[in-house]
């Protein structure tokens, strides 16, 4: 007898439909998965056949084949043992023939209770395309599936309660949807602006540099703050949109990173890998083509603190995401392409020993220390960074100071102001923030008058500046006057973006 159940599989975050085919027949006894299967495939015999007779029925004596359609695309994963389990059943006479409008996943274990699989949201969103609204997933992935709109999930214990529920035998509610908004309202960020004494400059341009979605680079001693200043930067970010959150959220899950207590990614991400991450960890990859570091960072912020402790091959492997928003990850059997659209925060000391330039301690490095210490730093990838601030240790008044210092949630009000004038200007060409501007748009919307052309030309010349820099100043001048609310750029936009860029002659040059 032959059953069809429909699932889904996985490339990268696209989901594509997977039917299981089950046919028993009288023979020899044996059991055979084909259909590309992977070894987590291949090895769901033990666990479905354990499963199916510990969970109440038999398993059949007779000559098996399952096999996972379509043919050619390879599956990987234990998401079939659901899927499979059902179709012997229903082979073998034990269960009704299940409706073929509900899409099926689900690990299972010995005693056939379900197991949670990775993925199932971005496996879900593609499913909801293809017109299913229907699905059975374990328990522990129901509250990622509860805040996608428009789905019909249920979610029971184990194999022989999803019979049950199949053969109508046992009722089962549909999991309650939650509201995305109002989990995400609830969630603050873990450092408030607050809490940072002083450091008035470096905490402006964490300003202009969320709100125009620029990235910045922090130098300064330790114990200045820089971390600190990096933490609090995801709390003035704007709220995620459902859609964001939902694309951030896909990544994540694929990942299997993803909290099965939260279910959703409803803060903005910040993502601080560790100067020993490899390429493959900071740019994803690996035999499944997972994602990176990134990738993980798309819609928040990659912190890479101590910037040149970092291999210079996995530097220089963040230029083409740093420009292109997403990042391609090719492997001998599979090709996935991820989103990686974050803001770059990365800090570093400014030598070897951290106090070259400091007001209050003494550099102990040697001129051509501290050269080899910058150098660990290449032209491009300084270019890409937007803003380079200097960020000095904080004096004992400051820290002492009962002054209460502006709060996250009033920075926050300015940066959404700001980020919603640049969603109206630039939303006819697909973009959302003044980073992310071509060049063609740097001419329209950053015109110079005489005075602000004659600065830059200026700065140009004596900075060294390459063409990157240049357009990059002007994105910076355009969200300064954004801040402003004005129009036009004026000399001040123009000389304070400027100024973002005067480290490169006192540190690299």
């Amino acid at each position: 007898m032959l059953a069809k159940i429909n699932s889904f599989g996985l490339t990268g975050l696209q989901g594509f439909p997977v039917t299981v085919e089950v046919d028993i027949h009288y023979g020899i006894k044996t059991y055979c998965t084909v259909g590309l299967p992977d070894t987590a495939n291949k090895e769901s015999e033990q666990r479905v056949r354990a499963a199916v007779k510990n969970s109440g029925f038999n398993f059949p004596a007779d000559n098996i084949t399952v096999n996972l359609a379509p043919a050619d695309q390879k599956k990987e994963g234990p998401l079939y043992d659901l899927p499979i389990a059902l179709a012997i059943l229903t082979a073998s006479g034990q269960l009704p023939r299940v409706d073929p409008g509900f899409v099926i996943l689900g690990e299972i274990a010995l005693d056939g209770a379900l197991r949670p699989v990775n993925g199932v949201l971005p496996l879900l969103i593609s499913a909801m395309e293809k017109g299913f609204t229907r699905f059975i997933l374990p328990k522990g992935n129901c509250r990622e599936a509860s805040f996608l709109k428009g789905a019909e999930v249920y979610a029971p214990d184990s194999l022989r309660q999803t019979a049950l529920f199949l053969s109508g035998e046992l009722p089962l509610s549909p999991v309650p949807a939650s509201d995305f908004e109002a989990y995400r309202d609830s969630r603050r960020a873990e450092v408030d602006f607050a809490d940072i004494k002083g450091q008035a400059a470096a905490k402006r341009a964490m300003e202009v540099a969320v709100s125009g979605g620029h990235n910045v680079l922090m130098i300064g001693p330790p114990g200045a703050g820089k971390t600190m200043l990096a933490k609090a930067m995801v709390g003035i970010m704007p709220d995620l949109s459902y859609e964001e959150a939902m694309e951030i959220t896909k990544i994540h899950s694929v990942s299997g990173m993803l909290n099965p207590d939260e279910g959703v990614i409803a803060m903005r991400p910040f993502r601080s890998p560790h100067h020993s991450a490899t390429l493959p960890a900071l740019v994803g990859g690996g035999v499944h083509a997972l994602p990176g570091e990134v990738s993980l960072a798309h819609g928040g912020a990659l912190f890479l603190d101590e910037m040149p402790e970092y291999a210079r091959r996995t530097l220089e492997a963040l230029r083409q995401p740093l420009e292109d928003g997403k990042i391609t990850v090719s492997r001998a059997a599979v090709k996935a392409e991820y989103p990686a659209d974050f803001m770059l925060i990365a800090s570093m000391n400014p030598c070897p020993c951290g106090n070259y330039g400091s007001k209050t301690q003494v550099c102990r490095c040697s001129q051509a220390e501290i050269k080899k210490y910058m150098a660990r730093l290449s032209g491009p990838m300084l270019d890409r960074i937007d803003l380079h601030i200097e960020v000095d240790s904080v004096r004992f008044e400051d820290m002492r100071s009962e002054a209460e210092e502006e709060p996250t949630s009033a920075v926050k009000a300015r940066v959404e102001a700001c980020r919603a004038v640049q969603r109206e200007r630039l939303a006819p060409y697909g973009l959302r923030t003044n980073a992310q501007m071509t060049a063609p748009l740097i001419r329209k919307f950053c015109a110079l008058d005489a005075e602000s052309e004659q600065m830059l030309g200026k700065a140009f010349e004596r900075l060294n500046l390459t063409a990157r820099a240049y357009s990059r100043i002007l994105k910076v001048a355009r969200t300064l006057a954004d801040m402003e609310g004005a129009e036009n750029l004026a000399p001040r936009h123009l000389k304070e973006a400027i100024f973002y860029r005067s480290l490169d002659r006192k540190y690299w040059q």
